[in-house]
């Protein structure tokens, strides 16, 4: 026989732990809206607690890349490995140096004038390429294995003509950013006097932010950015050299840019002693909110979040460089906005990266080739790097001149985008094992489409492209 006190007092217990059941469910509940209220605003402000509960997602904070590369600027062209490099070697090359104001937009310098004036700028396609080599080299095989997802698209080239064998593009963006590197291949080809001699090969390539949204780490894909484990991928320019352009704003061409940059600037004493950033949190919420935090209320500060509906805080490209500082932080992976900075007359200042651009190797972060100044990812001793400069304008000021020597006036410029695009097909090419057919036997027809023909297609036919109907 049950005691009715016995019952009573289960019947308690029970609701006791349900009620705990409740109590956990809610404060789950409220801990899982809190975070993606802090992943996904785009608010000024938001509790310091919160951003230290946002998780790092898309930026993995405990892993960067640092680079220690300032040789880069000083090595001569003897201590690139010449056989990757070189498609037209000379055996006296004439004494040449690269002056801005007649070679800036050249682009069709000489193989021997590429790796006189850009000594560094193809350290990653050395490296790529000897990575490949030590791997088996390539071959179609290893294309063929690689699925196209939206955002890549398959080329090659064949007797110097550019020809499309497929594309995937999810939209717009997709593809307006294959066309662009496309579009940017053509004109390094186009320029080049050897251009119906050079050797045969084909390639995949990625728009995507990050190798990981389209394909494994171990394809020879060519990307945008890499982290530094993703060794077997190739690092190509970005869609920005040629244009940038969305419904949101319209950049326009880089180089255009850099015109108007240079058409608007003010003379240092004249430039805002502040830091200035502009952008949307919620692309990268823990590196954002991490420098808007540390600029909040300094009087150096000029940190702010863009909202891109009705445009609040939003100032042009041209406008960041009236400042001495302009602050440059990762997105989801890399953020294509750096060389805009690069091309100001001021100061990057920007956090241990991540993941590396073809141009990041001549970042110099101390010494007398200095460029920008370097900042933990947590942004944690900004003040400490910001005040010495604030008291010393004229070592920021050289630090700002550097970086136009270097990225404005030389490694940036249309010269040197069609001087890598040209090292990239040859260090490829130089781990390149197979034919490249321009007709399919199999198929009776001409495997891929003409650069020429394809910027002609109508938009919806770009998206899901394919020249040989049920191929890829």
């Amino acid at each position: 026989m049950t005691l009715p006190g016995c019952s009573r007092w289960r019947l308690r217990q029970g609701g006791s732990l349900l009620c705990l059941v409740y109590l956990l469910a809610l404060f789950l509940l409220s801990s899982i809206l809190a975070i993606w209220y802090g992943v996904n605003s785009d608010r000024d402000y938001i509790h310091p607690l919160l951003t230290q509960l946002i998780p790092a997602g898309h930026c993995a904070c405990e892993s960067s890349t640092t680079f220690q590369c300032s040789s880069c600027l000083t090595c001569t062209s003897s201590s690139t490995p010449q056989p990757l490099l070189q498609h037209h070697p000379s055996s006296t090359p004439p004494p040449w140096t690269f002056a801005p104001a007649r070679d800036a937009r050249n682009e069709g310098l000489t193989s021997d004038q590429c790796t006189t004036s850009f000594p560094g700028l193809f350290e990653d396609i050395a490296r790529a390429s000897t990575y490949w080599a030590t791997q088996g080299r390539l071959s179609s095989a290893e294309l063929d294995a690689i699925p196209l997802a939206h955002g890549m698209a398959r080329a090659f080239i064949h007797h110097g003509e550019l020809h499309v064998v497929a594309s995937r593009a999810k939209g717009e963006d997709h593809r307006r950013k294959i066309l662009a590197v496309l579009s940017a291949m053509h004109r390094a080809l186009i320029a080049d006097p050897h251009r119906a001699l050079r050797p045969d090969l084909e390639f995949v390539f990625s728009v995507e932010d990050k190798v990981e949204d389209v394909t494994g780490d171990e394809n020879p894909v060519w990307v945008f950015s890499r982290a530094a484990a993703e060794q077997a991928v190739w690092l190509m320019p970005d869609f920005g050299f040629w244009a940038w352009d969305n419904p949101q704003n319209s950049i326009g061409p880089f180089d255009q840019v850099v015109r108007r940059i240079e058409r608007g600037d003010v003379p240092w004493e004249e430039k805002r002693a502040q830091l200035v950033w502009r952008g949307k949190p919620s692309f990268a919420p823990k590196l954002r909110r991490a420098l808007m935090d540390a600029a909040r209320d300094k009087p150096w500060g000029d940190v702010k979040q863009v909202d891109w509906r009705d445009q609040g805080n939003f100032i042009p490209m041209e406008e960041h460089c009236r400042y001495m500082f302009i602050a440059h932080v990762e997105g989801r992976a890399y953020s294509a906005s750096l060389k805009y900075r690069q091309a100001c007359n001021s100061v990057i200042v920007a956090h241990k990266l991540q993941y590396i651009q073809h141009h990041h190797y001549l970042l110099v972060a101390d010494g007398p080739n200095q460029n920008y100044v370097e900042v933990e990812r947590d942004f944690s001793d900004l003040s400490e790097k910001m005040e010495p400069l604030l008291n010393d304008p004229s070592a920021a000021e050289r630090i700002a001149g550097n970086s136009v020597r270097t990225f404005r006036e030389r490694y940036l410029t249309k010269a040197a985008e069609a001087c890598y695009w040209r090292m990239l097909f040859d260090g490829y090419r130089s781990v390149w094992n197979s034919s490249v057919p321009l007709w399919s036997e199999y198929y009776e027809q001409e495997r891929g489409l003409r650069y020429e023909s394809f910027v002609l297609l109508d938009s919806p036919s770009m998206f899901d492209f394919t020249a040989i109907l049920g191929v890829y």
